[in-house]
């Protein structure tokens, strides 16, 4: 049976769309298909390149930061030396409070209704000072009254009458009576004076006895005589006498009156005695009346500061107070950097009270802006000196530097010899 044309064009059709839907498949199992070569060069890590920044012009700035604890500078003890007094040691009055300042010349405390006078000094009172005293102690008290203007005469290690009556000044100063000798010396001038006065008596005597027979026309005047030399030496001798009881009985400063303190003035920190109580040991604790903050470093670090370096605080609110280095002291295995406001405002003094807060100590600046590159960008070179890979027209050239100042991850570069390097240059940090 022979088919019909509509039949055969049915079948033409038919194996056409077949044949055209295996093409399609077989071009997109094409595209899914790739060989090893083209899978390796696709997984393979791109070509190495150059990450290059800038050489830039800036200044720098090497600086210690850290955090550091506010408190008032350099806490003591404060003893009083009572083995003077004869009486319990009562505390009267003059009690200070918490907060409030001690000031060298004025009373700090009251015992048995006598002031304790503070003042600046690095030796005890360890003994009552009196008029022949002689030593370190008494130089540092007259060190101490001529400094307060109260004129001990010549400063030395001798205490006499210039030294007594400026004692006297320092209590008239702080407003109080002097304190009185002992009666055994004052009674020794009351005889002196008594002999003066006999002495002067007895040449009286001898004088009138001189001129009556004189006046008598005596031949021979000279027992008279005698016995006038004889009563002006004696007068002498007693005058003498007097001025050296009196000496001794000048004002004499009693161990239990005075307490020296490092430095003053000072704020108390704290009370340990109450009126009417007795005193016994440590009668308060006192600190500088300043605010300092300290911050704790290592020794490397401590190598690079000193003191009179400027500072600063960064305070709660972010702004930040100008200051000083004070001191740099050993502390066990590190180091305490003292650190000082140079002025506070009220409210600034209140937020650095007991505070953490931050400081920051510049140690070293350039002058000025100059070229710098990442510390990243420095290499050694073979000669051991310092050099830096530039990028150039897509090539690397090395430029070698002398390195300056490095501070926040930059340094400080010029470059050696007939080498070049300018602000805007592209230096390999990595790759």
């Amino acid at each position: 049976m022979t088919a019909s044309p509509k039949s055969r064009r049915r079948v033409l059709v038919g194996v056409s769309t077949v044949a055209a839907v295996s093409l399609g498949v077989g071009v997109v199992a094409g595209t899914r298909i790739t060989s090893p070569e083209d899978a390796a060069a696709k997984t393979a890590a791109p070509k190495a390149s150059q990450i290059t920044v800038p050489v830039e012009k800036k200044a720098l700035s090497s600086k210690v930061v850290g955090r550091g604890d506010a408190s008032f500078d350099g806490a003591v003890n404060i003893r009083v030396e009572t083995s003077g007094l004869t009486t319990p040691a009562i505390v009267t009055g003059k009690v200070p409070k918490v907060g409030s300042t001690i000031t060298e010349g004025k009373a700090l405390l009251e015992i048995t209704g006598r002031p304790v006078i503070g003042l600046a000094g690095v030796l005890p009172m360890y003994r009552t000072l009196t008029p022949g005293s002689k030593g370190p102690d008494v130089l540092q008290l007259e060190q101490t009254l001529d400094r307060l203007g109260l004129d001990p005469g010549t400063v030395d290690d001798e205490y006499d009458g210039s030294t007594s009556r400026a004692v006297e000044r320092l209590y008239e100063e702080a407003g109080y009576d002097a304190p009185e000798p002992d009666e055994r010396l004052t009674q020794a001038v009351d005889a002196a004076e008594k002999g003066v006065d006999a002495a002067k008596n007895a040449l009286r005597q001898a004088k009138a006895a001189l001129k009556q027979a004189k006046a008598a026309k005596a031949n021979d005047v000279s027992v008279q005589q005698g016995a006038v030399d004889d009563a002006e030496e004696n007068l002498d001798d007693a005058e003498d006498e007097l001025a050296d009881a009196q000496s001794k009985a000048g004002t004499p400063l009693p161990v239990s009156e005075v307490v020296y303190v490092k430095t003053l003035p000072r704020r108390v920190d704290d009370v340990k005695v109450e009126r009417g109580g007795t005193v016994n040991g440590v009668v308060m604790s006192a600190s500088g009346a300043s605010l300092v903050v300290t911050l704790k470093v290592d020794t490397q670090t401590a190598e690079r500061l000193k003191a009179g370096m400027t500072a600063s605080l960064t305070l709660g609110d972010g702004t930040s107070v100008a200051a000083k280095v004070r001191r740099v002291t050993r502390n066990g295995e590190q180091y305490d950097v003292v650190v000082g406001p140079n002025t506070l405002t009220a409210k600034q003094l209140e937020q650095l009270r007991d505070a953490n807060v931050r400081v920051t100590i510049p140690v070293k600046s350039t002058n000025g802006k100059v070229l710098t590159v990442p510390v990243a960008a420095l290499s050694a070179g073979s000669d051991g000196g310092s050099r830096v890979e530039v990028l150039r027209d897509g090539k690397v050239e090395l430029v070698p530097v002398t390195v300056g100042l490095s501070a926040d991850g930059f340094a400080q570069v010029s470059p050696s010899g007939d080498a070049s390097l300018a602000d805007g240059e592209q230096v390999v940090v990595g790759r």
